[in-house]
């Protein structure tokens, strides 16, 4: 250490729902460590494997320092350094051209690279808003839980996570907390101390399952099933709290109706779990004070995602867990935090244009259509940043083959030499979270964080933001929003009486103002301020306006083809694609991997430690393979998501995955996926 060592306050950038304060420590303008700062009790000090490794991800040898443009065929990763100036003509105008015809033709892809509203989308929309470019529709995680939420409990709301210290019943469901929530898992394992129980529910024995009372493995996709099971169990035994039923719910005796139609035998046969299971868990439920539900986005990646995160996020109204701080459910507490999403991103810069909606989650098909009525124009240009859709949209062979068009211009902002990045007409080399201003909200907590910078852009790194200045300028929209700078626009984020970002400078992160139970006496944030048994405004769809189990797409026991059900979890040191390429991780990962139920894998004649092959019709990738309990029989769990091209055979997962979408939301089924796995050089 130096005179020159400073320390800089910051927020974790990564999809996940911790959202953790950061503390980076530069010595001569480079960033030595990150670390959780102590100062917030989210964060308590403590950061992950992964985000503790940020100093060594932002000064990686890998790292993009300079624009490149493309000198070999697509996907071959060749490229030679050129100038930003020549980089963004080239850009501006090619995007014009395609514009000038028809402005639809471009589309923008992006997801949650970065969680950050300025980074995101915020100069980004602004630019695609002003161009006329075909909308994005971000669906790829959570939509259909989200939109479950909403026809639910009117917003993505819940329970504030601090208080499942003191439930007394903690169902965790859904979620390897201690590898995807690692700061709830720490309350968790306080109550626990204190006395509650905890229940996993969850395909897959999961590091969290293991430390868990009980773990109940039912099926995927059958998660519905056994929410309406708990709540036949809760009626018949009178297990209600009917004062709230009766002051703050819509729609109870239509629910009750459904809900006596599963009787635990019924959904024990669709779940295959035992009826005991279900019982005592309804029992537990419905006569522990105060329970609660961590409900995760796993759930939710099959048909029926959206009535299952229904189902389960009525249960808290029947027994009045609201009523309680440490009672109710939290699946995601993104939409507390009123943002000014149309300060940010502009949507009064489409002029009165509508323009089509493009599913990201259905990009495989959707660059490989013609022009037509339906569909509109041929998609011509695709701007991808914060995403990596080569490596993880869903029949990724179909997405490769998209990419691939020689008469589709991609322009890629990253960090390294991504998938897709490999599939890029100009590279252009993004800022990390270290070198940028962003500001975070959290879909785990209620704290908002502002980052500042640490460090000064490496190599001619720049910030998405100065990316899309840059192109408006040379495109000639003069609009005084193309101006602003990135602290201005996280200055834009809230308005002043709901955060003081004088207090973010300061603290680096400020907590929103609301009630430790915010729903004991209703006021939820729907139409009619109750929790909404019955949806009206899904009957207005077309749609049942009641909770209920939809069967998968493809349905465990419907092919004799395929007769593995398939889930992806995200291997524990990797966060979606991202970190992937930091060896000291991928290290601890190994190699891609599917974990196998020894039943399953003896039936084949294959051995721990075998490379097999996963196919179905859609595809098939190689792995090695794992025999052992993480797995139950007839499910195979193919950790994601590694890049294709340090897969054996230069794929990966998503190459079976499906792009059929969920009930609600149009989200993606990553999990309603059937298989077969051989030994790698046997016949199918």
């Amino acid at each position: 250490m130096t005179a020159e060592t400073l320390t800089v306050r910051g927020a974790c950038p990564h999809d996940c729902p911790d959202t953790c304060a950061l503390i980076t420590t530069v010595d001569n303008g480079v960033a030595i460590k990150v670390h959780g700062n102590p100062e917030h009790r989210h964060t308590d000090g403590v950061l992950c494997t992964k985000v503790s490794r940020y100093a060594e991800r932002t000064h990686h040898a890998e790292r993009l320092l300079t624009p490149m443009r493309r000198t070999g065929p697509k996907g071959s990763g060749r490229f030679e350094p050129i100038s930003w100036d020549e980089a963004l003509d080239t850009i501006a105008t090619r995007l014009g051209g395609i514009a000038s015809r028809d402005p639809q033709a471009v589309l923008p892809y992006s997801y949650a690279g970065t969680m950050g509203l300025v980074q995101g989308e915020s100069m980004a929309a602004r630019f695609f808003h002003r161009l006329g470019a075909s909308l994005l529709d971000r669906t790829i995680c959570a939509a259909a839980g989200g939109e479950g939420l909403v026809q639910t409990l009117g917003a993505k709301v819940g329970m504030k996570v601090e208080h499942f210290a003191r439930a007394k019943l903690i169902v965790i469901w859904g979620s390897n907390s201690i590898g995807s929530n690692l700061h709830f898992w720490k309350l968790a394992q306080q109550a626990k101390r204190d006395g509650a129980r905890l229940v996993c529910i969850d395909p897959r024995r999961t590091e969290t399952a293991e430390k868990c009372h009980e773990h109940i493995a039912l099926r995927p996709g059958t998660d519905a099933a056994l929410a309406l099971a708990l709540m036949h169990q809760l009626i018949t035994n009178g297990w209600l709290d009917h004062d709230y039923i009766r002051d703050h719910t819509l729609g109870f005796e239509a629910l009750r109706e459904r809900a006596l139609q599963w009787p635990p035998e019924r959904a024990a046969a669709v779940c295959d779990v035992p009826v005991q299971q279900i019982i005592d868990l309804a029992r537990a439920y419905g006569t522990t004070k105060p329970a609660a539900i961590r409900l995760n986005y796993g759930m939710q990646r099959v048909r029926g995602g959206g009535n299952a995160v229904r189902a389960v996020a009525c249960l808290p109204a029947l027994v009045g867990a609201w009523r309680h701080a440490a009672g109710g459910v939290l699946l995601s507490s993104s939409g507390q935090f009123p943002v000014e999403r149309a300060a940010l991103q502009r949507p009064d810069l489409l002029a009165g244009r509508q323009p089509r909606t493009i599913n990201m989650s259905t990009i495989g098909d959707d660059l490989l259509r013609e022009a037509s009525p339906a569909f509109g124009p041929k998609i011509e240009a695709v701007v991808v940043y914060n995403s990596n859709p080569v490596a993880v949209a869903p029949e990724s062979g179909k997405v490769v083959r998209g990419f691939a068009r020689d008469d589709l211009f991609t322009v890629v902002l990253e960090h390294f030499r991504t998938d897709t990045a490999d599939h890029a007409d100009i590279l252009l080399p993004a800022t990390t979270q270290l070198e940028h201003w962003d500001i975070h909200t959290s879909y785990g907590h209620t704290d908002v964080l502002l980052n500042r910078p640490a460090i000064a852009p490496v190599g001619q790194s720049r910030t998405n933001t100065d990316v899309f200045r840059a192109l408006a300028r040379r495109m000639g929209f003069t609009e005084p929003c193309f101006d602003d700078d990135d602290e201005t626009l996280c200055r834009q984020a809230f308005r002043p009486d709901v955060i003081d970002f004088q207090q973010l400078l300061d603290q680096g992160f400020a907590t929103l103002k609301m009630p430790d139970a915010p729903y004991a006496n209703g006021g939820f944030p729907t139409p009619s301020g109750r929790c909404e048994f019955f949806s009206a405004r899904l009957q207005a769809q077309g749609l049942d306006g009641l909770p209920d189990h939809l069967p998968n797409h493809e349905p465990a026991g419907s092919s004799a083809a395929y007769p593995l059900a398939m889930i992806s979890p995200p291997a524990r040191n990797f966060l979606n694609s991202s970190f992937v390429n930091v060896q000291s991780l991928r290290d601890i990962e190994g190699e891609p991997v599917l974990e196998m139920h020894p039943a399953d894998a003896s039936s084949r004649g294959i051995g721990d430690g075998d490379m097999v092959r996963v196919f179905n019709d859609r595809g098939e990738y190689r792995c090695r393979v794992k025999v052992g309990a993480r797995a139950r029989r007839g499910v195979v769990n193919g950790l994601g998501i590694w890049w294709r091209k340090l897969g054996p055979d230069g794929t990966n997962v998503n190459e079976v995955t499906s792009q059929r979408l969920t009930d609600l939301g149009r989200g993606p089924t990553f999990y309603d996926c059937l298989v077969e796995v051989a030994r790698a050089g046997e016949a199918a």
